[in-house]
C-alpha cells in the first residue's frame, strides 16, 4: 500500500516508523528539519531542544518507544525543582518548609492544595470539561487562592482567554506533575537531548520511507480509489497537522479547534539566575510566563553554559518586537547584564497546541474523517492536555487503524 503521512514531527515520524516495514510510505514535512515542537538546535558542541522538554514515569508509550529504537539506555531520570517569582523574589516551593513559608497563600489554603494535589490523579476528567479552571479552583480552594497563585500560572499560558479554560486540562496538568519527592519531582531526559529521539526515529525512517523535506502539502483531493497529494497518487494518507490547515477543505466542515501560539527564548548566560531552580512560575506580570533553567535539571558540566529558556505564549499573532521586550525584561528583572548573554535564539510556532476551553471533549477529533485518517495533538490520547506521550500513542493507534481497516 502507498501511504502519504503530512507533517514530520514525533506523530508523524512514529507513524511511519510503524507502517515503513510493510508499506511504500511518504513523509512531508514543510520546514527542513524532522521533529516539530521537538526540534532541536545544533550548536556544534551539542543539540539543544527549541522548546523546553522532558518526560515522565508514566509515559508508557514513549518509554516503550524509546525501547524499540534502542535508546531507552540514554534515559536519565533527574531532579526538577520548581518555584515562584513574585514581587521581586524567587521563592523555592518544592520542601515541605519552603511551601509553608510562601507567603501568598494562607495555611488553610495551602493544606487544600495540597489535597487537591493527592486528589488530582484520581479523578475523573470528564465532568470537569464544562467547567472552568477558574470556577472549580474558587469551590475547591478559595478566591484567594485562585487571585494569587492560579490566575497567574493560567494568564501566563492562555492570556485573554484564561477563564475559558476548562478544569480538566488543569486537574491534569497537576495529576502528571505529582510524582514529587521531598526536594523536586521526578523527570526524564534523553541523554543528548531529545534530538536522540527524533534522530533514531529518522534514521530508522529513512530506511524504508522517502522523507520530504521542504515540501508541505499543498494539495490533497480525493479519487475514487485513493488520494492525491501534491500531484502523488497515494491509498491513504494521515494528517497531523492542525486540521484547518488541511489543504483542499477535506475538513472544512468540521468545528475550527482553537490553537494558541508559543514564542520561546533560549539564553546561554554566564551565570545561573534561578537560584538553583529548574521551573520558576511568573506571579508577577512580565513577557514571559516561565523561566526555565535548563542547566538546573541537566548538569551544567555537559553544556559549559548556563541555558534559560523564556516560555511565552501567544493568540493569532506574535506581538511585534516580542523577542526584546521578554530579553529587556528578564536582564532587568534578574539583574542581568547584556554583556552576560552569549547569544540567545527565539522559536515560534503560530500553533504550537490547543486551547483546551470547556467542552473540548466534545471537538476531540476521531482517527478517520472522511476516508482520511488523522492523529495529532486535537486526538484523544492527548485530551485533556498534550504531551509527547500523547503524541507517540495518537500515532500507534492510527497506524494500527489504518492497518486493519485498509486490510493491510
Amino acid at each position: 500500500m502507498r501511504i502519504c503521512i503530512i507533517g514530520g514531527g514525533l506523530t508523524g515520524l512514529t507513524a511511519a516508523y510503524r507502517l515503513g516495514k510493510d508499506h511504500e510510505v511518504d513523509l512531508y514535512e514543510k520546514r527542513g528539519c524532522l521533529g516539530g515542537c521537538v526540534s532541536s538546535y545544533e550548536t556544534g558542541d551539542y543539540s539543544i531542544e527549541e522548546f523546553y522538554h522532558h518526560c515522565f514515569a508514566g509515559d508508557s508509550r514513549l518509554l516503550s518507544l524509546m525501547k524499540s529504537l534502542r535508546i531507552a539506555d540514554r534515559l536519565e531520570w533527574l531532579k526538577g525543582t520548581s518555584g515562584y517569582y513574585a514581587d521581586g523574589t524567587i521563592y523555592p516551593l518544592n520542601s515541605p518548609g519552603e511551601i509553608l513559608r510562601y507567603p501568598y497563600l494562607s495555611f488553610t489554603d495551602k493544606i487544600r492544595l495540597a489535597l487537591l494535589t493527592i486528589r488530582a490523579s484520581k479523578m475523573d476528567t470528564g465532568p470537569l470539561d464544562r467547567i472552568t479552571a477558574r470556577d472549580f479552583v474558587v469551590r475547591e480552594i478559595g478566591e484567594r487562592a485562585y487571585r494569587s497563585f492560579f490566575e497567574p500560572l493560567l494568564a501566563s499560558k492562555f492570556g485573554d482567554r484564561r477563564d475559558e479554560i476548562s478544569a480538566a486540562w488543569l486537574i491534569s496538568r497537576i495529576a502528571i506533575r505529582s510524582n514529587r519527592g521531598l526536594s523536586g519531582e521526578r523527570l526524564g531526559y534523553l541523554g543528548g537531548g531529545f534530538f536522540t529521539l527524533i534522530d533514531a526515529l529518522a534514521e530508522q525512517v529513512g530506511k524504508n520511507c522517502v522523507i520530504r523535506l521542504h515540501d508541505p502539502a499543498t494539495s490533497l483531493s480525493r479519487e475514487t480509489h485513493g488520494w492525491r497529494v501534491n500531484g502523488q497518487r497515494y491509498d491513504a494518507v494521515i494528517s497531523t497537522i492542525p486540521p484547518h490547515t488541511v489543504p483542499g477543505g477535506v475538513l472544512s466542515h468540521l468545528p475550527r479547534i482553537p490553537y494558541q501560539g508559543a514564542a520561546c527564548m533560549l539564553l546561554s548566560l554566564e551565570q545561573d539566575v534561578t537560584s538553583g531552580i529548574y521551573w520558576l512560575n511568573m506571579k508577577d506580570p512580565a513577557p514571559y510566563g516561565a523561566v526555565v533553567a535548563h542547566t538546573n535539571f541537566v548538569p551544567f558540566e555537559r553544556y559549559g553554559e548556563h541555558l534559560v529558556y523564556l516560555a511565552s505564549y501567544f493568540q493569532d499573532t506574535l506581538p511585534p518586537r516580542k523577542d526584546q521586550a521578554m530579553r529587556e525584561d528578564f536582564c532587568r528583572r534578574f539583574h542581568v547584564q547584556p554583556g552576560d548573554i552569549r547569544w540567545h535564539r527565539m522559536a515560534v510556532d503560530p500553533l504550537a497546541g490547543p486551547l483546551y476551553t470547556t467542552g473540548f471533549r466534545e471537538r476531540v477529533l476521531p482517527y478517520q474523517e472522511k476516508g482520511l485518517y488523522l492523529a495529532g495533538m486535537f486526538s484523544g490520547p492527548n485530551y485533556p492536555e498534550r504531551s509527547m506521550d500523547g503524541a507517540v500513542c495518537a500515532a500507534e493507534e492510527v497506524a494500527a487503524l489504518l492497518t486493519r481497516e485498509e486490510g493491510a
